[in-house]
């Protein structure tokens, strides 16, 4: 009795697996149109995405860094203007964003704010300093703070102040301790003696070996007399 429930268990279950494969068959006679269609539909995109990618995106990448290199020497030598406007030879950072933007790397937005900057343009500055989005971590500081001497050059005193105290606390190395100088600075400049105080002590404590750490004390030293 018990061998016929299995073997009965069994049919069933088969006729099952059966009309199931048979619903699928039936399905796909009804829609074989459709899914043949999307598939080659997915396979053109696909091989448009690769087109693109190897005979648009990827020379055009190289053609910009191409351009890159030499803005970035003209960059090197403190030749701000030449930098960002090229010369007609080779084009700078200010054309390179505008034709070829993110393909010619990221850092390319951090020159051309740091050459607006350089050039007094401080909105014009923020403006690119605030797209640059890469992954470097120093570089990343350095837009940061960058971002804050625009600030200050507008006399937005309490923007520059978070934008110096985030640079600082970004990386911790010897770059911090000038960001953290600037940060007291400015907190002064806005009225705040103790917080500008609590960052020249920080970087007493935390980068005595510093440039700025060497000669912190007279600002400490100012704050505290004039208690």
């Amino acid at each position: 009795m018990a061998n016929k429930d299995i073997k009965n268990q069994e049919k069933l279950q088969q006729e099952k697996v059966e009309e199931n494969v048979n619903k699928v068959q039936q399905f796909f006679n009804e829609n074989k149109k459709i899914i043949w269609g999307s598939l080659c539909a997915i396979l053109v995109v696909g091989l448009g995405i690769l087109a693109y990618n190897n005979f648009v995106r990827q020379p055009k990448i190289k053609e910009a860094q191409a351009q890159t290199f030499q803005a970035e020497e003209v960059f090197q030598q403190g030749e701000y203007e030449l930098a960002l406007k090229g010369d007609g030879n080779f084009l700078g950072f200010e054309q390179i964003v505008a034709e070829y933007g993110s393909n010619a790397g990221e850092a390319v937005y951090f020159y051309a704010g740091v050459c607006e900057l350089q050039l007094g343009n401080y909105q014009n500055a923020l403006d690119y300093l605030k797209q640059y989005n890469g992954k470097e971590s120093i570089l990343a500081q350095r837009a940061i703070a960058a971002q804050g001497d625009a600030y200050a050059g507008l006399e937005d005193f309490n923007n520059a102040l978070a934008c110096y105290e985030k640079a600082a606390r970004k990386v911790e190395n010897d770059y911090s301790a000038e960001y953290l100088q600037k940060a007291g600075r400015v907190a002064e400049q806005l009225g705040d003696a103790q917080k500008a105080l609590a960052f020249y002590k920080e970087i007493k404590d935390q980068y005595p070996n510093t440039i700025q750490g060497m000669q912190i004390d007279k600002y400490i030293s100012r704050i505290e007399n004039a208690k």
